[in-house]
Parts: C-alpha cells; structure tokens; sequence
C-alpha cells in the first residue's frame, strides 16, 4: 500500500475525497471550518511534491443540483487556508471537468462541484413511488449500479493517483470513498486525516497502556451496545453516563423517577452487566445525579442518588460526588476513550458533567495519558472549552468512528488496503 509521504506526485494529478460537509449559515458563511482545516496538510503535500490537486466533496443532503448546497461557497476558504488560487468545475461530470482536470499544471487546484448533485454517488436510485413493486425496485438498482460504474469511471479519469482523506464518509460505499480506488490499483493511498484517524483508534483498540478506561454517554444504551461489548476486550474500567445510565440503574431496581429510559432494554442491561463481570470489566454508573422537575434549564434542581430520583423528577447531569468518583478513575488510567455526554449539555444548567470530564482528559493529557474522543457533544465539549488540542486525538468521523470501534471494516478504508 501507497503511503503519501514517499508518493511522488511529481507531474502527477492527484483526486483527493475529502469531507468538506460543512456548515454553513443563511448567508452561505461557513460556522465551523474544522473540517477543511483538518485536510489542508494532505493537500498541501501534494501540492508541495510537485503534484497538482483534483478536490472532491459532498456537501448536504441535496437531492439533484440545488443552488443552496453548491461548493462554489468554501472556495474562498479553501484558497485562504491552502494559499493557493482554486479553479473550480461547475459540475463534477461532463466536458468541463474533463477539461480543466487535463490542463492541471503542478501546483495548481481544481474543486469540482458537489458530488451527491449525482444519486450515482451514492448508488441509490432516486424518486421511486412508495407503491413501486419489488420488481421495479430491482430493476432500478440494477440500473443504477450500472450507472454509478460509469460515473466512478470518469472521476477517476481526471486523475494520476487517488487520496482518501474523508474519514467521516469511510463507512459509505460510495464511488468517491470506495468504488474509485480500484482504478488506482498501485497508486491509491489515505490521506493525514485518514492516517491519523485509523492509527488513533488502533491505540486504543489494539495496542492501548493499561489501565483503559471509556467513558460512554448519550441517550440510548441500543446505540452502543456494540461498542461497548467490543471495548470489553480491551477496558478496564467503563463509565455509563447520559441518559444510558438511567436504563442501567432501573434494570438493577432503582427508582428514576421520569429520567430517561428505555424499558425495553433492561434486561440488556443486566446482560451487559454480566458480561463485564465476566470479563473483569469494572462497570460505573451508580451515584448521585443533578435531578430537574422538567425538562428545562430553568428548571427546579436537586442532587439525588441515582436509585433514588423522587417521582416527578428526572435525572439531567451527574452530581458531584460522581464527578470526584470520575476523577480518581481518570487520573489512574493511560489510555482514556470518551464517547458521549454526561447529561443534557445543550442545556448551559445541566452540562456541568461533559465539561468536567473535557477538563479531566486535558489534565490526564498532560500527566501522559493517551485521550481520544469522538461523538458530536464529546468533541464539542472540548472544543468549547479550548481543550481540542489539549486531547490526544478528537475524531471527527461520526458514524464511521462509531462502526470502527465496533470492529465492522469500513469500506473506504477496505478500498485502499485492497490489493
């Protein structure tokens, strides 16, 4: 397998899929530019070994080309960030692409337009009526895949060599995350984005310093149970906390009032109790919690223990007495997952616990500790709070983290390792 830094790109076009799925306001501004920020070393080696730059990206959910999701509006930080004019192609197909692909001189970048402006993209066949026969629907994704062959073929057209760097996308078979790299056989590689990604969540999962610990969070024990049996092999302690924590204290007959539950998985919950036994895990989720009688930040607000949430009230944060318990755990650990918040962050009165544990993993960081975190309010807690580089990794892959972790092989990166 290609690595990029002993690629040489000299006179070589380089097509490089990047995840520059960014957000942007009503006026076409970009809100956060993490993502773009985050590729700009893999662009620039390319361009910096005398190779020249084919950019492509998706933007939104667009449903055909739509003026609203166009990438003529990141232009301009592309060229700020990368120091360099950017040409763009008003379609990611057709003559003009094909055309200014082909003239591409060392140093210079092209961005071609949204790639999902094509359902072949993605490989999914759009518009069909809900009263569509089986049959119907078969033929449609044949036609389609038919369709998407093509459109692979003419990306990789453009281009010398091919770079994965979208690591947010991984988890998707589509053409410019998986389906392309076969036409570059001996000339495919993962970009730094990727890289760092695949090699930060190896530590973890294969060569971790002991004690691990990982802190996983959020609403719904359903959504991770995967990860967490995954990380039974390879964690010491596991701390249960968001509205996931409220599942397992009711399956062990506490009381939670109107907290968060899901009453149909508690005997899972038993069941991944067991398991952890089994397995020598040390499993916390008991303790006090801050309590609310509604669902507001303006609410009424007391501190309970966590079996005993008096009717009417539900549990929104954890309590003191559990932040202490976390540190202790944390500050004896070397290698430190964080997956999740701690209670209702989005409310200023009730995140109190996701920032203390973003301020406990700056400060383990800092004593050696290896710290990846990964999860929408995980990472935006660190970042809020200045500690994003303070962390040993932040992961901004989303779903693809979340299947990685779980051990499932993910497609874009299966695309590169292929031989």
């Amino acid at each position: 397998m290609q690595k990029i830094d002993n690629y040489d790109f000299s006179g070589k076009r380089a097509i490089v899929r990047v995840d520059f799925n960014v957000p942007l306001n009503e006026n076409f501004q970009i809100t956060d530019d993490t993502r773009i920020r985050a590729a700009i070393p893999t662009l620039k080696k390319v361009l910096e070994k005398g190779g020249s730059l084919i950019i492509m990206s998706h933007l939104g959910r667009p449903k055909g080309p739509t003026a609203k999701y166009s990438l003529k509006h990141i232009i301009s930080a592309i060229e700020e960030k990368l120091g360099v004019k950017v040409q763009f192609a008003p379609d990611c197909m057709g003559t003009e692409a094909a055309e200014l692909s082909k003239n591409l001189k060392p140093g210079e970048v092209l961005l071609l337009e949204n790639l999902r402006f094509y359902a072949e993209e993605e490989g999914k066949p759009r518009d069909l009526a809900e009263d569509v026969t089986e049959e119907v629907k078969k033929a449609a994704k044949a036609e389609m895949k038919e369709k998407q062959k093509e459109f692979t073929k003419v990306l990789a057209s453009y281009a010398d060599c091919y770079i994965n760097d979208a690591f947010g996308t991984a988890h998707r078979a589509h053409a410019s995350t998986a389906l392309i790299a076969k036409y570059f056989p001996d000339d495919k590689m993962f970009g730094y984005v990727m890289e760092g990604e695949i090699t930060a969540i190896d530590k973890v999962l294969k060569s971790p310093e002991k004690p691990v610990t990982a802190i996983i969070g959020g609403a719904k024990v359903s959504s991770k149970i995967a990860i967490i049996e995954k990380l039974f092999d390879v964690a010491d302690n596991m701390i249960i906390c968001g509205g996931m924590a409220f599942t397992f204290a009711k399956a062990k007959g506490g009381k939670i009032g109107k907290s968060l539950c899901e009453d149909d998985q508690l005997e899972l919950a038993l069941t991944i109790l067991d398991k952890a036994k089994a397995k020598g895990v040390k499993i916390y989720f008991e303790g006090d919690v801050v309590a609310a009688d509604a669902f507001s930040n303006d609410a009424n607000k007391q501190v309970c223990d966590i079996m005993n949430i008096p009717d009417g009230w539900l549990g929104m944060d954890a309590g003191p007495e559990t932040l202490k318990l976390w540190e202790t755990i944390l500050n004896n650990s070397k290698t430190i997952l964080w997956n999740g918040p701690a209670g209702v962050f989005e409310m200023p009165s009730f995140a109190t616990g996701t920032l203390k544990i973003a301020e406990l993993l700056a400060q383990v960081t800092a004593k050696g500790a290896f710290t990846l975190v990964g999860g929408g309010d995980s990472v935006a807690a660190v970042t809020q709070m200045g500690y994003a580089k303070k962390v040993s990794y932040v992961s901004t892959g989303g779903g693809a983290m979340l299947e990685y972790l779980e051990g499932i092989e993910l497609p874009g990166i299966k695309a590169i390792r292929e031989v």
